[in-house]
């Protein structure tokens, strides 16, 4: 069986530090260079998920509160910077925040030390140098087991962060297919770097959106890109895209009359996006069966309509019914998102503005993980996109 590169770094990541420990020994002189690697791995662990939930809290969701103040306080010409470089978000400003959190943390830890525990490795020290060989031996390898964890979380952050910006089938393939990464991920990462999907949307796309291309013959194939091929049908998670965007004059009437309060195309648009992302649940057990390539299951506008559930495919064809009604120029678009551990299958759409004479990007499926209409962050957890219809 071949070994997963990903998951053999991040092991031998964990236990070099325990196995050096144990070859070592505990050294009794060494016991509070110890305690001081242990408080710098302590404050590291704590600084990177405070320093991650933070700089989110302020840069990226600052919807209200003391987060919204602070955001609203710094220079405009400096939030429009970021927000046309939002990549700084990760690669400056929350590194910088961690490395102040980590300052603090390692200070109040040091000082406490001073007072409490270092009093006690004083006549400790001379418990320990009566001791064997094999017990410093295992308490080296203990006392190393925090500077483990903190080693594995970095890594596992580090590939987290690489692999949103940086484009590599292949690394992507090793994420997905490494428990022990998307474990971490999915128990440390995910939980601060994306709070609001991690709490309401758990597991929010798995590759549970399918592209099948059929030939006039009969003979099916994987995902293809000439979809526009007048010899082929193209069928998404089971149904062709016409099928999936079929409406009814239920539907049609409830959109008309939901968007009427506003006159702009934008406007009308972000009525029908709040309305989606609020009111359609994720139904996982879909996404399940879809993963299993089981299309028995209904997809589209109508069914999503009736049952208020479904998955992006439904998401994206219920948000064109819709926009339709309104006389609202629309595209489906697929391509990949994010899924807080890999690069996975997704849809989602773009409207166009007459108004701005521009489209603009709208993901209804990602509504309750935050902002997903026309905001500069949606190229940072999506791409490869490809327009597979528009009306």
């Amino acid at each position: 069986m071949k070994t997963n590169p990903v998951t053999l770094i991040l092991a031998v990541v964990f236990f070099f530090p325990i196995l050096k420990g144990f070859l070592s020994k505990f050294s009794s002189p060494n016991l509070k260079l110890d305690i001081e690697d242990i408080n710098k791995t302590i404050s590291f662990v704590f600084s990177l998920f405070l320093g991650i939930y933070y700089s989110k809290k302020i840069f990226i969701e600052h919807n209200a509160g003391i987060y919204k103040d602070i955001y609203e306080r710094i220079p405009k010409n400096i939030i429009r910077y970021i927000e046309n470089n939002f990549f700084m978000v990760y690669v400056v400003l929350t590194p910088l925040i961690i490395f102040i959190i980590y300052k603090i943390i390692f200070l109040i830890l040091d000082l406490l030390n001073s007072i409490t525990i270092y009093p006690i490795l004083d006549k400790l020290e001379d418990i320990l140098r009566d001791k064997g060989n094999i017990f410093k031996r295992i308490f080296g390898a203990l006392f190393n087991i925090p500077k483990s964890i903190c080693y594995i979380l970095l890594i596992a952050f580090v590939l987290n962060v690489f692999s949103m910006f940086v484009k590599n089938d292949t690394l992507n393939k090793y994420l997905q297919s490494s428990k022990i990464y998307n474990n971490i991920c999915k128990q440390a990462i995910i939980p601060v770097t994306n709070s609001k999907i991690a709490k309401k949307l758990p597991n929010i796309i798995n590759n549970s959106f399918k592209i099948v291309v059929k030939e006039e013959a009969g003979k099916s194939s994987s995902q293809k890109n000439n979809f526009k091929d007048k010899k082929t049908i193209v069928y998404y998670n089971g149904v062709t895209l016409e099928e999936g965007i079929k409406s009814n004059k239920q539907i049609n009437n409830f959109a008309r009359h939901l968007a009427a309060e506003d006159a702009t195309s934008k406007g009308k648009a972000k009525i029908i996006y709040d309305w989606i992302g609020t009111n359609i649940d994720y139904d996982h057990d879909k996404a399940k069966k879809v993963l299993k390539d089981n299309f028995q299951v209904k997809s589209g506008a109508i069914p999503t309509f009736n049952s208020k559930s479904g998955i992006c495919f439904d998401y994206s064809c219920l948000f064109i019914a819709m926009c339709r009604a309104n006389d609202i120029k629309v595209r489906l678009v697929t391509g990949e998102g994010f899924n807080g551990v890999s690069w996975v299958s997704h849809a989602w759409n773009q409207v166009y503005i007459p108004e701005e004479g521009r489209w603009i990007n709208v993901d209804t499926t990602f509504y309750k993980g935050g902002n997903y209409f026309d905001t500069k962050r949606f190229d940072i957890d999506h791409r490869k996109s490809q327009i597979a219809g528009e009306w």
